[in-house]
């Protein structure tokens, strides 16, 4: 725990540590290290045992059409994305050991 002194440095408040470093839950996931084979069928299959998914995407190149080797994922709730999260990363999709996170916003 960290302590700040407010303005006035009459009275310290106390600023919870855990919260400056923890990234918000969210219901998109960000997945990479994907086999360049995997595609947005076997994403899903892998993925919705853990919840019910609004959309799945593998990102793929523009010219060629193959994959850029991760996607997104998201679910209807967060905490269905949560659980995806905790069970899903550094496991083993189409030969590779996949990472999952939650994606940035924007």
């Amino acid at each position: 725990m960290q302590y700040l002194r407010s303005r006035n440095l009459s009275k310290p408040f106390l600023l919870p540590s855990r919260k400056l470093f923890t990234r918000p839950a969210s219901t998109r996931l960000f997945v990479g290290g994907l086999s360049y084979d995997t595609n947005e069928a076997v994403l899903k299959a892998a993925f919705e045992q853990h919840g019910e998914i609004i959309e799945v995407k593998v990102i793929c190149d523009r010219m060629s059409g193959k994959s850029k080797g991760f996607g997104f994922v998201q679910f209807t709730l967060e905490t269905e994305a949560t659980t995806a999260l905790q069970k899903m990363d550094d496991q083993l999709l189409d030969g590779r050991n996949i990472r999952v996170d939650y994606a940035n916003k924007g």
